[in-house]
């Protein structure tokens, strides 16, 4: 299996740390409002890097943190006249309900960085008794320059980070010994949140959240670190720096990035007025269909939200849950049990969709390429499988599609939905009218059932149905 490691910028063969075992962290949101699409991207791809790596036999251990104090959060909740963790617990509460409708996995651990504050403190302790940071009037720095090998994540040279780059400039630069230091720990303002700690009342710098909460529920070494591509620098570069000066050794061994999501060929932003959060595409389509769309293309690829792509990735998944809905059919009203020679034969055809699709995944988990594969299983499917098909035969292809599609975390084997008593009695109905020849009736019985949201398919073994 090959996966793209960021720090080294190539392809890479995995050998975890532990065989058998992958310890992985992926970076969550900061819980000030509900999550947007951007935020759903991580979420799903590194979801189904987590389910193949299961898939194959690994057992994950998955963390993923929740930022629930934060500049944001503060401002949100001094908006709105209530505590900083009233907020963070509304949002986390959102984003789980939001995480469920795209069927992404609960992690192994969910940390609360307001939970782990203790932990913090120590690492902070611990570098700056090593010399890695050193504290100003209640503020705790980083000594950048310190760290060797700041700058491999990113690639970028530290000289021409001080000539050149803003973005680490912070607040109390003239305190600092370089510009370029970042914070650790600050001194709290008024009506912020705030723990007590050897240098001020005050609460942690974002970076080390990371840090600690990784080095906690995984260890002080770990097999893959993941998120979006705006964290490589400063976010991952700082955890790297902090992690290895603390710990004395290599942080993580891979650095997975998923690239960025636009709206309309356009970057997302607020003052763009195409910010889109996850609740809102809710109301208009499956989370499900979201998924399918997010796996259409490679996750280091630039991905571009549109209503056609939607429209697009509703087809798609329609097909795939449409021909299991067909199997499921044709197994109901299967005359024999056991599989003929022949059937055997073509059940042995499908090993190749399996190959194809593994393929793809073990190829820097190329998530389009294994949706393709899928697309073929089902068309293979198609043609296969008819009225005359043994229930053993029609088994098995179910099986090996759902197995492959919850890979991807896509639900194809839906629940059994009961029709009330109304519409049951308008089909049969209807199913009547049509053996009586009054055609007007059952079309006016299929107009009507289409307005309660209920669609029919007449077939040679009888009736199929779904809802619109």
């Amino acid at each position: 299996m090959k996966l793209y490691n960021t720090l080294s910028k190539k392809k890479e063969e995995f050998v975890p740390l532990e065989e058998g075992k992958v310890r992985m962290y992926v970076c969550g949101p900061t819980v000030y409002n509900f999550i947007h699409i951007g935020n759903a991207r991580p979420m799903i791809i590194f979801d189904t890097v987590r389910r193949y790596f299961e898939y194959k036999g690994y057992d994950v251990n998955y963390v993923s943190n929740f930022t629930d104090v934060d500049d944001k959060i503060i401002k949100r909740a001094a908006e709105e006249g209530v505590t900083a963790e009233e907020i963070s617990k509304r949002y986390i509460e959102e984003c789980k309900r939001d995480m469920e409708g795209m069927n992404v996995k609960p992690a192994t651990t969910h940390p609360l960085a307001t939970n782990e504050i203790g932990g913090m403190i120590e690492m902070i302790r611990t570098l700056i008794e090593k010399g890695y940071a050193y504290e100003k009037n209640g503020t705790v720095y980083f000594r950048t320059r310190q760290f060797k090998d700041y700058g491999k994540l990113s690639h970028k040279n530290l000289d021409d980070l001080r000539s050149g780059e803003r973005s680490l400039l912070v607040t109390g630069e003239d305190e600092k010994e370089d510009p370029l230091d970042f914070v650790l720990w600050k001194p709290k303002k008024e009506g912020e949140p705030s723990w007590e700690s050897p240098w001020s009342h005050g609460r942690p710098g974002w970076h080390i959240e990371c840090s600690e909460m990784s080095k906690k529920y995984l260890g002080e070494q770990i097999d893959i670190h993941a998120g979006g591509e705006d964290l490589v620098f400063p976010h991952h570069e700082n955890e790297i720096a902090q992690s290895e000066a603390a710990n004395g050794r290599e942080f993580a061994k891979y650095w997975m990035h998923n690239a960025f999501l636009n709206i309309d060929n356009r970057k997302m932003s607020k003052s763009l007025g195409n910010f889109r959060t996850v609740r809102e595409i809710s109301a208009q389509y499956d989370l499900q269909i979201l998924r399918f769309f997010m796996l259409s293309a490679h996750y280091r690829s630039p991905l571009n939200f549109s209503a056609e792509l939607m429209e697009a990735s509703k087809s798609g998944l329609e097909r795939i849950v449409n021909a299991a809905d067909n199997i499921k059919f044709l197994m109901e009203n299967a005359k024999t049990e056991g599989m003929t020679q022949e059937e055997i034969e073509a059940y042995k055809k499908t090993d190749a969709f399996v190959e194809d699709f593994e393929r793809a995944m073990e190829d820097d988990f190329n998530t389009a390429d294994a949706v393709a594969s899928v697309f073929e299983l089902v068309k293979y499917g198609n043609t296969t499988a008819g009225p005359g098909s043994s229930k053993e035969y029609l088994q098995k292809l179910l099986e090996r599609l759902i197995r492959l599609t919850d890979v991807l975390g896509l639900i194809v084997d839906r629940k059994e939905e009961i029709l009330d008593a109304e519409i049951e009695k308008l089909i049969e109905e209807r199913q009547a009218a049509r053996k009586a020849k009054d055609f007007a009736r059952a079309d006016a019985i299929r107009g009507e059932l289409l307005e309660k949201g209920i669609i029919l398919k007449d077939t040679r073994e009888g009736v199929q149905w779904k809802r619109a």
